[in-house]
C-alpha cells in the first residue's frame, strides 16, 4: 500500500445541480487542502453517502462535459453518474485531468492524429506522451478527507480500482457504467476495451 500525505476539507457548500434534459438535484460541492498534485479537485457529495457509497472517479473534459463533443462518452457518463449516485447515495469526484492527465491542447493535438487513422492510445504515443498519465492519489486524499474508506466503484477502468486499492481504499465492487456510443466515438470506445480491457459491451465486440 502507497502512503501518501493527509488532505483536509477547505470548504463545503450547497449548490442545486440543473442539467439541460430537465434533470436536477441537490449536491455539497467540497474543496481541499493539501492534495498533492496542486490542482482543484472537487467532491461533488450528493445524497446519503451510508457505509459504502458509490463512487464515481471523473476525470475532467472540457469538450465532452460542457460542448457535448460526440467523439468520447465523457458527458454522457457524467449525466449518468450523477443520476446514479443521487439514487444511491455517493461522492463524485470531479478530478482535473484533462485528456487522461495531457492537458486540453495535448488532447486536442492527438485528436488532429486520430483524424489520419491512429487509435487514441497511439494519438497519445506519436505525440511522446503517455497513453495515460493519471495518478489517483489526490483521488484517495480526497475519499479519506471525507472519511470514505470503503466504496463501490462506478468506472469501466479497471486501473481506477486497481489504483485505489494500492491507495489502501477498499473497493467492494466496481460498477460498469452505461455505454453511449456515437458514429463519432465507436472507434475510440473499441481501442478503450482492446487495450486498457475497459468493460464495455459493444456489439461489435460480442457479436457471434
Amino acid at each position: 500500500m502507497r502512503d501518501f500525505p493527509t488532505a483536509t476539507v477547505r470548504t463545503r457548500v450547497a449548490v442545486p445541480l440543473r442539467f439541460g434534459d430537465g434533470y436536477s438535484v441537490d449536491a455539497e460541492l467540497v474543496t481541499f487542502h493539501g492534495l498533492t498534485d496542486g490542482r482543484e479537485h472537487l467532491a461533488v457529495v450528493i445524497g446519503d453517502a451510508g457505509a459504502t457509497p458509490l463512487v464515481r472517479l471523473h476525470s475532467e473534459c472540457l469538450t465532452g462535459d460542457v460542448f457535448g463533443s460526440a467523439r468520447c462518452d465523457c458527458g454522457p457518463q457524467l449525466r449518468e453518474a450523477v443520476e446514479r449516485i443521487a439514487e444511491r447515495g455517493g461522492v463524485l469526484l470531479y478530478l482535473r485531468q484533462e485528456g487522461r492527465g495531457i492537458g486540453l491542447y495535448n488532447k486536442l493535438d492527438a485528436y488532429a492524429l486520430q483524424d489520419q487513422g491512429l487509435d487514441t492510445y497511439a494519438a497519445n504515443a506519436a505525440l511522446g506522451l503517455p497513453e495515460d498519465d493519471r495518478d489517483y492519489t489526490a483521488a484517495a486524499q480526497m475519499l479519506r478527507a471525507l472519511g470514505i474508506g470503503s466504496l463501490d466503484l462506478l468506472s469501466n477502468n479497471p486501473d481506477k480500482a486497481e489504483q485505489l486499492r494500492d491507495l489502501g481504499i477498499e473497493v467492494s465492487h466496481r460498477v460498469p457504467t452505461g455505454v453511449f456510443t456515437t458514429a463519432h466515438n465507436v472507434r475510440y470506445l473499441r481501442a478503450k476495451v482492446l487495450q486498457t480491457q475497459h468493460t464495455l459491451s459493444l456489439p461489435e465486440l460480442t457479436a457471434g
